[in-house]
């Protein structure tokens, strides 16, 4: 069964009750800490026009604005005042809001969704955290000091990862099972008790979607289209009743999170968190792994995964309000903390949703408002539901086909010969069957990015490399 998020239904004075994973924890509560390091999520910002299948989620290609760009630049500030700032309460320690230090830092974007939108906002959120300084120089052999162009630009590496050969930032596309789910809420009772309720509403807007389908199956397009040109249009935000952007993203809020939620940790509906868990708890290890110089990672994705992670944390069970679709530029960061009176470390939950908004402390996992959570519970409780790998993600999608899963299928079926053979062929097979096993292997592992050529430890794509992509957005 899906979750009801804590959402006040059209034409009514009560909210669902909102369904989420219990967790019977003893609360333990903040005292004095030092920041370790942080895990930040964040999403793009504004963009152009967008279209994905109510069904599949499969997308359109869309291109960030100035506005988004400028958005992003500011979430990026925003961080640098709170974290690299020496006189931040929350300052990272060994950090400081002078040059980048690469052994520092790991940024990754969703090069898979939008077109391109998200690895372009996480460029400008780098931006903003480590922003041109004339510090940036170097002395050449005869004396001549050059600062690096537009006033000491520092380039900042990304890694752009790519849908087609990692699931890890966005684990719902191609996902079979994942598509049943979402059929199976269009044919419930709870979604066709909801497009009762919401028709009366629905019926008022065609006017206004220029031939859109305004049904509650297509809301989360509904929404968006009215957004996009609320902010965009000038004649459109002066003729759309001053209500309905608002019931619209009431409504898209309501079937996003129904879509992207489960009851069960390891249910279908939080597949794009799930994918996101295994990088997260190696961030978090990292960062709290004294020997390890990382303190501050950062992923750029995009709304989806949002909603699964806080149904799966238990963020929405305390905060209903995080029941939803959050804004543009939005950011979600999860503090390493090291207690003053010692002790393992603990993490702290803190959300900015959107420009407008500020930094919040949020209870989860069942712990209280005033209370930071152990590294330790955060992790036992969320690598149970992770998808680690590609293969675990074609099994769990019922996918054999597409982004990685076919390769994987035929080396799989190479390594097994069912027709019985005498003892000289299955030399001469065993031979050629270890040679094609061995090439299947070696392109498995290239195309999933497990093996690179030429390549440092990690892979990345660096600012104005970006690549082709896609996903969704609101507010």
């Amino acid at each position: 069964m899906r979750l009801c998020p804590l959402r006040r239904p059209l034409g009514s004075s009560e909210a669902h009750v909102l369904r989420s994973p219990v967790f019977d924890v003893q609360p333990s509560a903040m005292s004095s800490s030092t920041v370790l390091g942080v895990f930040v999520l964040v999403r793009h910002g504004d963009r152009q026009g967008f279209y994905q299948d109510p069904t599949t989620y499969a997308a359109s290609h869309t291109s960030i604005t100035p506005l988004g760009n400028a958005q992003e630049f500011a979430l990026g500030d925003a961080l640098r005042q709170l974290y690299l700032n020496e006189s931040s309460p929350s300052h990272v320690q060994n950090m400081n809001a002078g040059l980048f230090n690469d052994s520092q830092v790991w940024m990754r974007a969703d090069a898979g969704d939008e077109g391109g939108v998200i690895f372009d906002s996480a460029v400008s959120l780098s931006q903003g955290l480590w922003p041109a300084t004339s510090a940036y120089n170097t002395t050449l052999a005869n004396g001549t000091t050059i600062t690096g162009p537009l006033a000491g630009y520092q380039t900042i590496p990304i890694e752009s990862v790519e849908s087609t050969n990692d699931v890890s930032l966005e684990g719902f596309t191609s996902c079979t099972t994942f598509n049943t789910d979402v059929s199976a809420f269009y044919n419930s009772s709870e979604f066709n008790a909801k497009k009762q309720e919401a028709q009366s509403f629905l019926s008022q807007l065609p006017p206004y979607l220029d031939g859109r389908p305004a049904t509650l199956q297509n809301m989360w397009n509904v929404f968006d289209y009215m957004n996009v040109n609320s902010i965009h249009n000038a004649d459109f935000a002066r003729a759309l009743p001053s209500t309905f952007l608002a019931q619209a993203r009431d409504l898209a809020n309501w079937h996003e999170y129904n879509t992207f939620s489960s009851e069960q940790l390891d249910g279908i509906g939080n597949i794009a968190g799930r994918t996101v868990v295994p990088s997260m708890l190696t961030g978090l290890s990292r960062i709290a792994n004294a020997s390890d110089p990382l303190s501050f990672m950062v992923e750029a994705i995009s709304y989806k995964p949002f909603i699964s992670l806080f149904n799966m944390t238990g963020a929405v069970q305390a905060n209903s309000g995080l029941a939803g679709v959050v804004n543009y530029a939005s950011a979600w960061a999860l503090e390493v903390r090291q207690p003053s009176g010692g002790g393992p470390p603990v993490l702290r939950f803190n959300f900015k949703n959107g420009t407008d908004d500020e930094f919040r402390t949020y209870s989860f996992l069942g712990y209280g408002s005033d209370s930071d959570v152990p590294l330790s519970t955060f992790m036992n409780t969320l690598a149970p539901a992770a998808v680690n790998t590609t293969a675990q993600w074609c099994g769990v999608c019922g996918n054999s086909q597409d982004r990685g899963c076919g390769l994987l299928a035929q080396a799989s079926a190479a390594a097994k010969p069912d027709q019985p053979i005498s003892p000289v062929g299955a030399g001469f097979l065993g031979a050629g069957l270890a040679l094609v096993v061995a090439l299947l292997v070696l392109g498995v592992l290239t195309l999933l990015g497990m093996l690179t050529f030429g390549k440092g430890k990690r892979a990345r794509k660096i600012q104005g490399e970006k690549s082709k992509g896609m996903d969704s957005e609101s507010v």
